[in-house]
């Protein structure tokens, strides 16, 4: 990415061809556009470097180009040329976000170092902007939810934005799509960064122990309530609740999630004292709350007070030729946890990447990343059955992945047992049953 680049846009062709020359001399790295269109169309959020634009221009003149660049970003450095005639008009860009402007004629030497003030101006913000969206893991944003597609960046922008707000999100999306994910990132990139993030899976705990888990109780609360118990809720005090799989949550209990919500009070079990709890709740649900609320399922007051903001994690089969590159980050994640080199690529894997729907989404699609890393890769389609064709049970698919595993420490290890068992938490014995049961 250049530091130096500069778009300069002007109608008049001499004297944008004299200002490229002038700003080429200066040792910047200059694009000529003969309309704001031409320009608008390469610029994009990411854009390192300066805008030169003059004010008198046919179609789309300076003034709506500024506004029309700063929906891409509002932190785009623009400087406008103005005729003498446009100094207020240049007055009231700068009040709506233009960098500087400058009234003709003016040296070329004023020029680039204005030029070079904006473009120094414009690497702060993105080295800022990049410090703010690094998540933990020193990942940034791009690298958690990759994808180059418009589908990917509109779901980054959606976050970014979310992640500025502190009001409560409901994001809907398939098995597999990456709602913690999604929801991790939101919490990483908002104030509540350093407070807890607590994920709560509705459908995985028993109905009989869930208001315990988010409420807490009091010493005698019920029977086997030997001692107070601090709940979900009350732990992340000032930090972000995931309440995945949401539909899943009883109906009598969506009502006392619903009074949390207004009046951000909780109530152990037990006890009549209402405690205060700053959390900001994030739901996620892979069903459709909306048609759930309609059909009695889940309750419509709750549904409404939950989506405020709302995002839609687009399935695999939306956005394919975001795949590969998904897939090969899911690879070197596997490299990391296995110790092993990526294999080789073979040609027609990218088309087969593209060309399998995916119907466990980016979850289906870990595990053929590992089995490739791995060295298992039968291809995508065959990922989940079994040779004469039928759908693999899941016990299949977890022996096929167990064997790998051990396939794999069996060559990082030279055939040596011992670093093995170890390295894999196992007994002796158990290592030779299972190598006895898997052909190695």
């Amino acid at each position: 990415m250049n530091g130096q680049r500069v778009f300069l846009i002007d109608d008049d062709p001499d004297l944008r061809d004299a200002l490229v020359q002038g700003l080429e001399l200066e040792g910047f790295d200059v694009t000529g556009f003969a309309s704001a269109e031409g320009a608008l169309g390469e610029l994009a959020r990411d854009f390192y470097g300066a805008v030169v634009c003059d004010i008198r221009m046919p179609g789309t003149d300076g003034i709506a180009f500024l506004g029309r660049a700063l929906e891409i970003d509002p932190t785009l450095s623009v400087i406008l040329i103005t005729g003498h005639g446009d100094v207020p008009l240049a007055v009231k860009a700068m009040q709506a976000g233009a960098y500087e402007f400058l009234e003709k004629p003016f040296a070329p030497s004023r020029l680039g170092e204005v030029v070079a003030r904006a473009i120094e101006k414009r690497r702060l913000v993105l080295e800022n902007r990049t410090l703010r969206e690094t998540l933990s893991g020193g990942q940034t944003l791009s690298e958690v939810l990759v994808g180059s597609s418009a589908v990917m960046e509109r779901l980054r922008n959606e976050v970014r934005a979310i992640a500025a707000s502190d009001a409560d999100v409901l994001i809907h999306g398939e098995t597999g799509t990456g709602k913690e994910v999604a929801s991790r990132a939101i919490h990483r990139l908002s104030t509540r960064a350093e407070k807890p993030f607590v994920a709560i899976n509705c459908g995985a705990l028993p109905a009989e122990i869930i208001e315990s888990e988010l409420f807490g109780h009091e010493r005698g609360a019920f029977t086997g309530a030997h001692d107070r118990r601090i709940g979900k809720l009350e732990h992340a005090d000032g930090g972000t609740i995931l309440l995945d799989e949401i539909e899943s949550m009883p109906l009598d209990l969506q009502v006392k999630l619903l009074r949390v919500l207004e009046d951000r009070t909780i109530e152990r079990l037990g006890s009549n004292k209402p405690i205060r709890t700053d959390v900001r709740f994030i739901a996620a649900s892979k069903a459709d709350l909306r048609a759930e609320s309609a059909e009695g399922r889940f309750r419509p007051d709750l549904f409404y007070r939950l989506n405020v903001l709302a995002i839609n994690l687009p399935a695999l089969r939306e956005h394919p030729e975001d795949i590969p590159a998904i897939f090969f980050q899911l690879a070197r994640e596997a490299r990391a946890r296995y110790r092993r080199e990526i294999p080789d690529i073979p040609p027609a894997l990218e088309a087969q990447l593209r060309n399998h729907d995916w119907p466990g989404n980016v979850r289906e699609l870990r595990n053929a990343a590992d089995r490739f890393v791995i060295g298992m890769w039968s291809g995508p389609s065959q990922a989940a059955r079994t040779p004469g064709g039928a759908v693999a049970t899941l016990g299949d698919q977890l022996a096929e992945f167990e064997r790998g595993v051990i396939a794999a420490a069996l060559d990082r290890h030279g055939g040596r047992l011992k670093p093995i068992y170890e390295e894999l938490g196992i007994s002796r014995k158990a290592l030779y049953d299972k190598m006895k049961r898997f052909g190695l």
